[in-house]
């Protein structure tokens, strides 16, 4: 990937007929030749990155070897659907839908979630609806916190600050989702003899906007070295429609529309490549602060939060630990075919 003067605002331009040529190569040789696979498996969430997996992925293996999961639940906005339906219908791939809400019911996901949002609303009950908030990075407070918000029948809105408690168990009970769905992926590689795509972009990667063991788990991650703006460059590359590529990123987690913005980044996507590039690069932020078109002093935050998010990634990004590993068993043991 070709990076160009780091202090112009087209640094992350890429050349998306290479990139395309690179994955596809990366794509054909992980699952034929290192996995012996038939296919690939890639849960369509109707958002920009699986969609570009899914058209990588075709690029790489062909259609008739490309299975696409729909895995909604009920608190999916419809929106998910629809957009998934539209990306499966371009890609002329073929599709299966699992709604996972009786699995997640049985695994106690609601009742734990709902639970822990008793303990700042007693009031709150089956019928509302609710999300966590971060304030911007931009909002100059010494903490950022997050905070509950819901939302009752009669569309009335509430907001505390979340306990510690009541946080880690809100988090815990919904990375279920992630978890359930992952599961299905893995069953139908298993009965399809296919691997699993990941969708995580470098942002996501880095920062570790992933459930360990959910969304996280992959035998393959195409996107995982493009930044989210490269990711769009290739969506617009591969014309993908234009209802996937105009599309805010959002969580689908919770039940109230949630951007990935006001859930976790805190900064829009655009700005925030910009900072982690900087960053990466050793750039100051009065270098980057010009460019990005905000101030001297945010950035400093930015590359704070870069900082903090990484050491939580670190563990999300952790392959089990062994004591040792015999050197006789080494070369297995880590992939190396000697054959």
């Amino acid at each position: 990937m070709k990076i160009k003067n780091p202090l112009t605002k087209d640094v992350l331009h890429i050349d998306c007929a290479q990139e395309l040529e690179k994955i596809a190569v990366f794509i054909r040789e992980t699952v034929f030749k290192k996995f012996k696979k038939r296919g690939i498996v890639v849960a369509l969430s109707g958002g920009i990155d699986s969609s570009v997996v899914g058209a990588l992925c075709i690029k790489a293996l062909g259609k008739q070897r490309v299975l696409g999961l729909f895995l909604p639940e009920k608190d999916s906005a419809k929106q998910t659907m629809d957009v998934g339906r539209l990306i499966a219908k371009h890609l002329e791939i073929n599709t299966i839908t699992e709604d996972i809400t009786p699995i997640l019911e049985a695994e106690g996901c609601y009742f734990r979630r709902d639970e822990a949002i008793r303990s700042l609303f007693p009031e709150y009950g089956a019928d509302y609806k609710s999300k966590i908030v971060l304030p911007p990075i931009t909002s100059k407070r010494p903490y950022r916190l997050f905070s509950l918000v819901i939302e009752s029948p009669s569309g009335e809105q509430k907001k505390k600050r979340l306990t510690y408690d009541a946080y880690m168990g809100i988090i815990a009970a919904t990375n279920f989702k992630q978890r359930t769905r992952k599961t299905l992926e893995y069953y139908y590689a298993d009965r399809y003899n296919y691997a699993v795509a990941g969708t995580a972009n470098l942002i996501e990667y880095d920062q570790g906007f992933f459930v360990k063991n959910g969304d996280g788990s992959a035998d393959i991650k195409p996107l995982a070295h493009l930044y989210k703006t490269q990711v769009y460059q290739m969506a617009q590359y591969l014309h993908l429609p234009s209802e996937i590529i105009c599309q805010k990123p959002t969580t689908d987690t919770y039940s109230m529309f949630q951007t990935q913005e006001e859930f976790y980044f805190s900064i829009s996507f655009d700005k925030l490549d910009l900072c982690l590039y900087a960053k990466n690069n050793n750039l100051s932020p009065d270098e980057i602060a010009p460019v990005i078109g905000i101030s001297i002093e945010d950035i400093k935050r930015i590359y704070r939060d870069i900082e903090s998010k990484r050491k939580a990634a670190y563990y999300l990004n952790t392959s089990p630990v062994l004591i040792e590993i015999p050197e006789e068993n080494a070369n297995n043991l880590r992939g190396i075919d000697n054959h």
